[in-house]
């Protein structure tokens, strides 16, 4: 097996989440050869199979919560830059126009046996009071917009227990004990619903030994989802099988939040679903970066972020005239109407791993470097996640 294609499958074994998950991924899938392509195809019909085979009504089950009052989001929001150069991973808050890096986490691969490992991720999330990040002990966090709250899963790997994190006062607004264990946590855009997807068991796991390990052929052990309303304390489950054979398949909101997305492993990247779990037609005028949640569409409506570089585009909505190239990798999210986050290289662009975060202008002619750079396919690498101010 190829160094690329083990790095990628234990990517899909640990990753799922984008924006900031899923940008060295993107860049391997680019060196495949025509035979990686092949085998893709295979497997997406395998994949398809399972679920044609494997697909059940929604089943809705409401579990009791608590509702609480969520602390109002700041308005107007901060829109200054604030950079992080000096630390990997950062020690200061990152943040440039509308965009945050809320959090971030580490990965690292421990042995459970002679031929089973998994993937562990450590967390550090924002902290207002002292302006930088702190570790935590979840298994996995997500910040509203706003930055004002977190939804945290209680553990190491998965959890029944979902909490919400007053970031200011560091106060437990709330528990919220599931049935099912879930995997992730994700907030609607209104900040005001936590999407939480469950499993069977923890979806990151890899058969092997050493650096030959790579995810198990049984397929994902997704099971279903629950829409928590923070507010009324209302708390539904959904059940949805996989979609593909990849072992982590958490779901996202649509940008307007009236419908959930699920990950493919082909293209396009995901398929939607009503609230409830029916597939539907993917809603019309919202585009994506790939694999995230974030919008692709500029604040105004005029530009739109183009695919992975080296160079990206952005080309405009009306027309699809090219409005400027960035010599940079990946576009991940709009600060403003004229600059973006991406994904910088280092000196001339020599290793697509060695990268870090910067703020680049439309045209290409400013970059300003928001965080170090750090080789990205070593263990031990750190991960933001991007969040609304």
């Amino acid at each position: 097996m190829t160094r690329l294609l083990r790095d990628t499958l234990e990517e899909w074994a640990g990753e799922a989440r984008v924006p900031h998950d899923l940008a060295d991924r993107a860049l391997r899938r680019r060196a495949w050869k025509p035979v990686g392509a092949a085998v893709l195809v295979a497997v997406m019909i395998v994949a398809v199979a399972v679920f044609v085979g494997g697909r059940r009504e929604p089943e809705r089950v409401v579990v009791p919560a608590t509702g609480i009052t969520l602390p109002a989001r700041p308005s107007p929001a901060p829109t200054d830059v604030r950079t992080d150069t000096g630390n990997s991973p950062p020690a200061k808050l990152i943040a440039a126009g509308g965009m945050a890096v809320s959090a971030y986490y580490v990965t690292r691969r421990e042995e459970i046996s002679e031929t089973e490992q998994r993937v562990r991720r450590t967390w550090s999330l924002y902290d207002p009071r002292t302006g930088g990040y702190e570790e935590t002990p979840y298994a996995w966090v997500d910040v509203a917009p706003g930055l004002q709250v977190a939804a945290v899963l209680e553990g190491d790997l998965i959890s029944r227990r979902l909490g919400v994190l007053d970031l200011n006062t560091r106060r437990m607004l709330t528990w919220i004990d599931l049935e099912h264990p879930v995997g992730s946590v994700a907030w609607s855009p209104d900040g005001t619903r936590i999407l939480a997807t469950a499993y069977s068991r923890y979806p990151d796991l890899l058969e092997g030994k050493g650096d030959q390990a790579a995810p198990p052929r049984g397929g994902s052990p997704r099971i279903g989802y629950y829409i928590v309303d923070v507010r009324a304390g209302t708390a539904d489950y959904h059940v949805l099988p996989p979609y593909n054979l990849n072992g982590r398949q958490d779901l996202g909101w649509s940008l307007d939040g009236t419908m959930i997305w699920t990950p493919t492993d082909t293209d396009p990247d995901r398929i939607f679903l009503t609230l409830d779990g029916r597939r539907r037609e993917a809603p019309q005028d919202q585009r994506y970066v790939g694999y995230s949640r974030i919008s692709a569409t500029s604040p105004d409506g005029r530009l739109v972020l183009g695919r992975d570089g080296l160079p990206t585009e952005i080309t405009e909505v009306a027309t699809g005239r090219v409005a400027g190239r960035q010599r940079v990798l990946q576009l991940h999210a709009w600060a403003d109407n004229d600059n973006v986050l991406a994904l910088g290289c280092a000196g001339r662009c020599e290793d697509e791993f060695d990268n870090g975060l910067v703020l680049v202008s439309v045209d290409g002619s400013r970059m300003t470097q928001l965080a170090a750079n750090r080789k990205s396919d070593k263990d031990g690498a750190w991960r933001w996640v991007l969040t609304p101010r």
